[in-house]
This record gives structure tokens, sequence and C-alpha cells, in this order.
């Protein structure tokens, strides 16, 4: 009698696994909050993330239509529950007006890049040709350097850095994702 080993297969890298709301499962969260622009409204909603131990992914904080009211865009990791805690501790700092848990699924989220790149005359054309095609134009030239500007989603600028892997980025720096909702 012959035995047959059990099939062995990897699961392919795209593929993630499943998280259950509710489960206790660690996945990103992206928090919107408005606030009363008023001192230190700022420091009072990220002392408490740092209370709960959350590590910020990003933050982004602007001011909207509205004089008086800022928008926070704040992006961490955490469980579904930990997430629905922080919401409700957030209405409790008295100058926060709103907040709201976005999904980019269904959201608009958008991100600034500035990347510095160093130059030669060919290189020039070639970087020229890339941004033809993607969501980025030249903000400076200087000799042996230019800066590129480029908006879009955090995969479009991921893909757009990738494109300039075979060039010297002296400096790159990211906005961190700015969300309106639909």
């Amino acid at each position: 009698m012959s035995s047959n080993p059990t099939p062995s297969f990897e699961v392919p890298a795209h593929l993630t696994p499943r998280i259950v709301p509710g489960s206790g499962a660690q996945r990103r969260h992206t928090i919107l909050a408005w606030a009363i622009n008023n001192r230190g409204v700022l420091n009072r909603i990220l002392s408490l993330l740092r209370a709960r131990d959350f590590n910020i992914e990003s933050l982004s904080a602007n001011h909207t239509g509205s004089p008086n009211i800022s928008q926070m865009t704040i992006i961490v990791n955490g469980s579904d529950d930990d997430i629905e805690q922080v919401i409700k501790q957030l209405y409790k700092i008295v100058d926060v007006t709103k907040v709201e848990e976005s999904e980019l699924t269904i959201d608009i989220g958008h991100e600034i890049l500035l990347m510095k790149i160093k130059t030669t005359n060919g290189a020039r054309e070639q970087i020229l040709a890339i941004l033809k095609n993607q969501r980025g134009r030249i903000v400076d030239l200087s000799e042996g350097s230019l800066v590129i500007e480029s908006t879009g989603t955090e995969a479009e600028i991921d893909d757009l850095i990738s494109l300039f892997g075979a060039f010297t980025i002296k400096e790159l720096v990211r906005s961190g994702v700015v969300v309106m909702k639909r």
C-alpha cells in the first residue's frame, strides 16, 4: 500500500486573508475628524491616540471651506473595536465637531509627492517621457537635478516612485493622504 503525500501549494501573494469585522484583527483605518481651530486641539487628538498606543501612519491637518474648521485625516492600524472606541473618545474632545471612518475604496483619497532626482542631459529626456504618461510635472529644474510633483492615490504614487528606480532619488517627501467624502 503506497501512501501519496498530500500535495502542497503556496497561496498567491496577492491574496490576503479576509478580515472579519469584530474579530479583533488589525487592519488599516482612515479616520476623518473635523474640529474648531482652537489652540491645542491637534495635540489633544494626538494625545488620545498616543494614550491608546496607536502608531499613526499618516496625519494631515488642513483648513476647510469654513474659516474656523480644520479637517484631519488620520491613518492608523487597529482592530474595528479599538477604532470604534477611539471615535467615541474623539467626540468627547470639546472642539471636535464630527468624526467618521472613511472607506478609501469609496471616498476620494489623494496625496502629493515631491521628489528630487539627480539628472544628466540624457536622463532628463527619459524623465520627461515617464512624466508624459503619469500625473506628474517638473516644478524645479537646476544644474544636476530636478524636482517632480505628482498627485494621486497611494498606489499611484508608489507606482510612480518605482518607475524612477533606475534614477538616483536625492530626496523624497509625501504629504500623507487627504480624503474627501463622495
